[in-house]
């Protein structure tokens, strides 16, 4: 919450309770202007948005309440009286709660020695599109590139996530019911990335990133401006129909088709029972793992997981034009693909990992790879990023991760946190309770995150001598770390 907000919030709780004794020492009219006054400033410099609705209609209430008090009237508790005191509480808790609940959030600034721009680029390809209905349809995919910038002198800073996203975040939380307009709050969101300044002039490692399943696909600011900064090329794959909104350069948007899944969770449970009753039965890691690896085999999540690989390797497939001609020409450096994500674009991350030998270097955000990596091995450095699960969660990575690497794998937990908390979500949604996060501070658990992933690619893609991802542990003691080498672990 901004300040002139909170001064608003404090004035309108504490004035109905002290305005008798307070309008005896001061006139009516400077108490009514300096209240009209604090709201022409919090509407000039903030701005007025709906969750501060409850606070503006309780402005109005005082001031007519003040402007008709009657010192000399004797007060009498009343039922009307009464009545209007609980108006008055429940009201005022309304009027604190949604903009604290969903609040003009700070987002942390990058600390690379790089500014950070952005473009879009459409990509389509020749594959079939399962999703919908029409049997003629190819995938299509929009990817935001985040990128090294060392100007921003004509540049304007990108408002805060793309409409689709938005309109995709309003209509799954608020089931529908809400207007599109409740979200253009995020407009007041800063944000430090520029859209289409000039790119740096030398070539940057090309970073693939894949987001959750059903969840804002460029909602991850705190996370990707980072990492732009430090000197990598970030392309930003929107799932078509699996994120929560893709807009395309048309303008045209396409958003998360929530029949599908209903269709391919009904007939899931037949690999959903098994797995949940592996982990419920007293029985061994390797009986547990001969269950979990085949009831995963045909599960609808592997099939997302290798689908979602295939739009990553699809814009692999382009990069080679990108580096040709257009905005990217000869800043790619191709010898240096790494790919990452989260949740289930974790998982992608990592079957990519597996599938394409481009990738040099992968790291999964608290994602599941489901599928074929419980048979075989990474044979490039990866690391394994997860939040802090309870004891009883079905811990399926151990199981995808048996095998681990015969080059470098970092198995590391972010403690105290939640699934969430590797996005912007803690940020925009500052409620444990709501947003499903954990204890962890949100800006030192992004912040954690930040470094790690960071000093992984340092190390493991562009080959600098000094960076160390097993210092990002020494460093933070919310970071647990296992650092394996082949057989070994340090």
């Amino acid at each position: 919450m901004r300040f002139l907000e909170v001064f608003l919030l404090v004035i309108i709780t504490i004035l109905p309770f002290i305005k008798r004794p307070l309008i005896k020492k001061i006139s009516k009219k400077y108490i009514l202007a300096l209240i009209l006054l604090l709201v022409i400033m919090h509407l000039v410099i903030d701005g007025w948005r709906w969750q501060m609705l409850p606070a503006y209609f309780l402005v109005l209430i005082i001031i007519w309440r003040i402007y008709h008090i009657d010192l000399m009237k004797m007060l009498k508790l009343t039922f009307i009286r009464i009545f209007g005191y609980v108006f008055l509480i429940v009201t005022l808790t309304l009027a604190w709660i949604l903009p604290i609940v969903l609040p003009v959030f700070s987002l942390p600034k990058p600390t690379g020695i790089y500014n950070v721009g952005s473009t879009w680029i459409h990509i389509k390809t020749d594959r079939d599109e399962v999703i919908t209905k029409d049997l003629s349809d190819k995938r299509e995919l929009m990817a935001k590139i985040w990128y090294p910038t060392d100007d921003i002198s004509e540049g304007k800073r990108e408002p805060y996530v793309d409409q689709a996203n938005r309109l995709g975040f309003i209509r799954k939380y608020s089931m529908g019911i809400l207007p599109p307009f409740t979200i253009n709050y995020l407009d007041r969101i800063k944000t430090y990335v520029y859209e289409g300044v000039p790119i740096s002039k030398q070539k940057f490692p090309v970073l693939i990133f894949s987001p959750g399943y059903g969840s804002k696909s460029t909602g991850y600011y705190a996370l990707l401006s980072e990492i732009a900064s430090h000197g990598y090329i970030i392309v930003n794959v929107s799932h078509t129909y699996e994120s929560l909104g893709t807009t395309f350069t048309d303008g045209s948007m396409k958003f998360f088709d929530y029949e599908y899944q209903y269709q391919q969770d009904a007939s899931s449970m037949d690999h959903i029972i098994p797995i949940k009753e592996a982990f419920e039965k007293d029985i061994s890691f390797n009986e547990r793992h001969k269950i979990i690896r085949e009831a995963s085999k045909d599960y609808f999540v592997t099939h997302i997981v290798e689908r979602w690989s295939k739009d990553l390797m699809s814009v692999i497939d382009h990069l080679e034009t990108w580096n040709k001609t257009g905005f990217l020409k000869e800043r790619l450096d191709l010898d240096k693909i790494g790919v990452f994500g989260h949740s289930r674009g974790g998982g992608a991350a990592g079957q990519t990992a597996l599938k394409d030998s481009r990738v040099k270097a992968a790291v999964n955000i608290d994602g599941i790879q489901w599928g074929e990596m419980m048979d075989t091995i990474f044979e490039k450095p990866f690391l394994f990023l997860s939040a802090d699960w309870p004891e009883d969660h079905e811990n399926i990575s151990a199981h995808a991760y048996v095998n681990k690497s015969t080059d470098y794998f970092y198995e590391c937990k972010l403690l105290t946190s939640g699934h969430p908390n590797f996005m912007d979500i803690p940020l925009m949604i500052p409620i444990q309770s709501v947003a499903g996060t954990g204890t962890i501070d949100a800006e030192l658990g992004l912040k954690i995150t930040n470094e790690l992933v960071v000093e992984f690619f340092n190390k493991h893609l562009k080959n600098e001598a000094n960076a160390d991802p097993i210092k990002i542990g020494n460093r933070h003691t919310l970071l647990e770390m296992k650092v394996h080498k082949g057989d070994s672990i340090r």
